[in-house]
């Protein structure tokens, strides 16, 4: 029984040379050139072992396959989690100074202590509440903020999202600022007029007044999310203190800092500088459930679709199987010339390192390249798959994080190895003459 050569008998045939060089100086460095060159020669198709090649085939698309995937997913809602963050404590700010022992009638001489604490970019106090916003077109709840003209520049979320109107002139006259949205819901536009109510009007007689009162649209906003772009309205802040009853005084005072984890070293020095009791919360507190189901959505996103690389190194075994039944004459050959088990079990290492690296590569490749070009693709291809009011932002955001990447790439790789364990030692222990007698 002869060692079929085939066209690529030339590289073989030089393979075996080496082999017997190798057996003559009867040293043999571990991952020769001859071990490469069968390896690689094992892996090409021939007529009768090309059902051995489609296995390979296949075994290399699912390992790139499963790579581009877990790199695709797990960018996408790392850029889910960075924009929200922005878009969240971006409109909120980072820390929430309340009350505890009286009002914020202080609230100017607070603020800028406040802003004098190192690591503090902003400072704005405000009014909130809740009231109902009508039209002729329509009604719907809003969240209503009142804020002083020289703040707003503090929350570029806002001022930095202006689709029509203007915010100069704010404090002068009676109009407000609408998400775009909830302008849309109440079919507004910038110069029409809204109708705001709410049950904390003026105290009388017989208990609290609901109060109702129209102002002008004096700008629309798209902060690029659904919720806030569809409950969010921003007014002066004297108005907004008359509109809510409020006696000269606010109900939260937002501080924006430099750092935005940053928060817990940060509680210190605002107390101190307060010099008055005050009840700080942040944003970790305040999202921590949604934050945490992120987090934890992606953790387990990650383990399910390492299933996709698990099942891609699984069809490595079967093919590595099928290559040593294929190949066993050719391993009993190489025996009796005189490679060694180490040499035959590195011959089918190197197949299945080959073929995972190779699939890695390609998912790499294929998965980055992807990434990059998402926003594009979804334009082109799915305009009108993305629902803003469903999935919470307008677009699907992507942020490749390097430190994953290479895990995914390193993980890839070392599942591909550890499946040609088992059929290379079984290569490696296979008798010779009963290779022969059967291969």
């Amino acid at each position: 029984m002869a060692l079929a050569l085939g066209k690529g008998g030339v590289s073989l045939r030089g393979a075996l040379e080496r082999l017997k060089n190798a057996r003559a100086s009867a040293s043999t460095p571990p991952f020769a050139g001859f071990e490469w060159i069968i390896a690689g020669r094992y892996l090409r198709a021939r007529r009768r072992g090309g059902g051995v090649s489609v296995v390979a085939l296949f075994s290399v698309l699912g390992i790139a396959v499963g790579v581009a995937t877990l790199i695709i997913v797990l960018s996408v809602m790392n850029g889910f989690r960075t924009e929200l963050r922005s878009k969240i404590i971006g409109l909120n700010g980072h820390v929430f100074a309340a009350p505890i022992d009286r009002l914020f009638t202080d609230y100017v001489d607070l603020s800028e202590r406040l802003e004098k604490v190192a690591g503090v970019r902003a400072v704005v106090p405000m009014v909130q509440g809740q009231a109902f916003a009508s039209s002729p077109y329509g009604g719907s709840g809003v969240l209503v903020r009142g804020v002083r003209e020289s703040d707003l520049p503090k929350i570029p979320a806002v001022s930095g999202a202006i689709k029509s109107g203007t915010l100069e002139g704010f404090d002068d006259g009676q109009g407000v600022a609408l998400g775009k949205r909830l302008a849309d819901a109440l079919g507004l536009q910038a110069g029409d007029q809204v109708t705001l109510s709410t049950p904390k009007g003026a105290s009388t007689p017989f208990g609290t007044a609901p109060r109702t009162k129209t102002y002008t649209v004096k700008a629309i906003f798209e902060i690029g999310v659904t919720d806030f772009d569809t409950t969010m309205a921003f007014m002066p802040l004297a108005e907004a203190q008359a509109f809510f009853n409020r006696d000269g005084d606010v109900s939260v005072i937002e501080i924006y800092l430099d750092d935005a984890d940053a928060v817990g070293e940060m509680r210190e020095p605002l107390e101190m500088a307060a010099e008055r009791p005050v009840l700080l919360t942040d944003w970790r507190q305040t999202n921590r459930t949604f934050f945490g189901a992120l987090e934890v959505e992606r953790n387990v996103m990650f383990l399910i679709l390492n299933l996709i690389v698990i099942v891609a190194t699984l069809n490595i075994i079967s093919g590595l199987i099928l290559l040593v039944r294929d190949k066993s004459s050719d391993i009993a050959i190489l025996r009796t010339m005189g490679a060694t088990p180490g040499t035959i079990m590195r011959v089918f290492l190197i197949n299945g390192a080959l073929i995972g690296l190779v699939g890695t590569a390609i998912g790499l490749v294929g998965g980055v390249l992807f990434t990059l070009n998402i926003k594009p693709i979804q334009r082109t291809l799915f305009p009108t798959a993305w629902d803003p009011t469903v999935r919470f932002l307008a677009e699907i955001p992507a942020e490749m994080n390097t430190s994953e990447v290479v895990i995914i790439v390193i993980t890839s790789i070392l599942l591909s190895l550890v499946a040609t364990l088992y059929p290379s030692w079984r290569a490696a222990r296979l008798d010779p003459v009963q290779a022969l007698r059967y291969g």
